[in-house]
């Protein structure tokens, strides 16, 4: 099945708000065995977004739309639906009712304005949103199935999983079909290796298919598979799943789509053990990205962001003769503020972060993108430098980050070893 997602809107259009609803039913409808071939966006233009919907019905056999669906003027999605179809607009009672329960168990009273969402498409079947006041509708254009849905993540994301998944799988498991998906993040490798490590793996009786996909920094491949019957679809997933871990090694972060801060966090919890992060050139991101995991109060510690040198000394108890021999971008200066993180929190492990992100400050001997990280351990402290070609501050902070936490999630692992060298 062939299917386009359309976002309308002008705030999407002009970049003022970032379209992420896209890219969350993108993947969606992938794990369900629906082909996205086209992502559109078009502006609250009535004809433009009449016209996106009969092109979309011309070429394909199913379609979500996302916003347009409020009470102000500038909503006209449902007109411009309505208008594509041929039919008229009607207010739904059951659209109608829907928004008036949503303000009374709110104990607020409904504005005029907010009844224009009850004009629905003629002849389309009204969507129930729990979370909201917009009701979504389902109607089919061109012999497309389309499907409208709220612009507001938190509204749509629900209505999404009740209305098109759970729908649509449902559908299919009546008909006899089954799809699945396998996620296996990794680390460590470009994109480029990871394919050529994975080059003629997949089964050739088509049931099954690979994809790769780049989630910076990290690269997932995603097993695809169709077939009637679910217990042999699972076991030739689960033969190509360990035949992909098998050559990629200590690559792989997870077998069940875990990225890399839950899968350290999950390894530190089962050991009962704890970590502090010292941070410089990233900022709190890796305390941000630690405490992102549900349950990381039962492993993360202490974050100190020390970004100055006077912080580095006072907080961390880097030495003050370190700094000026050393500089703040070196190892010694890494190993001291992991070990002083560790000590002042009383952590089992640190992981400690200085660096350039850039975009500017490098040398020639320390250019845009050296990091250099420590890793405190009960065993010793090891650290490590790196110097990534990005030129742009954000990659490089999230691939400094990742780098730190995947140089303690090796040590756990016991494929890094600490011996108090550096490794380049």
């Amino acid at each position: 099945m062939r299917a386009e997602i359309l976002s309308t809107g002008d705030e999407v259009r002009t970049g003022a708000v970032v379209d992420t609803n896209a890219a969350f039913i993108a993947e969606a409808l992938e794990t369900i065995g629906i082909t996205v071939t086209r992502h559109t966006c078009v502006g609250d233009d009535l004809d433009d977004i009449a016209a996106a919907l009969q092109e979309i019905a011309s070429r394909s056999d199913m379609a979500v739309v996302t916003g347009g669906l409020g009470p102000t003027a500038d909503d006209r999605t449902a007109e411009a639906a309505a208008r594509a179809a041929g039919v008229v607009l009607e207010e739904m009672p059951v659209a109608l009712e829907q928004i008036e329960r949503f303000f009374n168990a709110r104990g607020m009273v409904m504005s005029a304005t907010n009844r224009k969402q009850a004009l629905i498409p003629q002849g389309a079947l009204v969507l129930e949103n729990t979370d909201g006041t917009a009701p979504g509708f389902r109607m089919t254009i061109g012999g497309c199935r389309m499907v409208f849905l709220p612009g507001v993540p938190r509204e749509m994301r629900p209505m999404l999983a009740r209305h098109v998944v759970n729908d649509f799988t449902e559908q299919h498991r009546s008909d006899g079909v089954v799809h699945a998906v396998d996620v296996i993040p990794t680390f460590g490798l470009p994109e480029s290796v990871v394919g050529d490590k994975l080059k003629g793996i997949t089964p050739t009786n088509g049931s099954l298919r690979v994809g790769l996909r780049v989630l910076f920094p990290e690269i997932h491949v995603r097993i695809y598979g169709q077939g009637g019957r679910p217990e042999t679809l699972a076991a030739q997933m689960r033969q190509l799943k360990e035949t992909i871990c098998e050559r990629l090694g200590k690559r792989v972060l997870s077998t069940d789509g875990k990225r890399l801060p839950e899968v350290l966090g999950r390894m530190l919890m089962e050991r009962r053990a704890t970590l502090a992060v010292a941070e410089s050139c990233t900022g709190g991101l890796m305390a941000k990205q630690l405490t992102d995991v549900p349950g990381s109060s039962g492993f993360f510690l202490l974050s100190a962001v020390t970004y100055a040198n006077e912080a580095k000394m006072a907080v961390l108890g880097v030495a003050p003769e370190t700094l000026e021999r050393y500089g703040a971008v070196d190892e010694a200066t890494a190993r001291e503020m992991a070990e002083g993180a560790r000590r002042c929190a009383g952590a089992d492990y640190a992981l400690s972060t200085t660096g350039i992100a850039g975009p500017d400050g490098g040398t020639a001997e320390k250019p845009v993108g050296t990091v250099c990280i420590g890793l405190a351990t009960p065993e010793g402290t090891r650290t490590f430098r790196y110097v990534f070609p990005f030129g742009d501050r954000d990659l490089n902070r999230r691939l400094f980050a990742a780098t730190a936490f995947d140089r303690l999630r090796q040590y756990l692992m016991g494929t890094l070893r600490v011996n108090g060298s550096t490794e380049q």
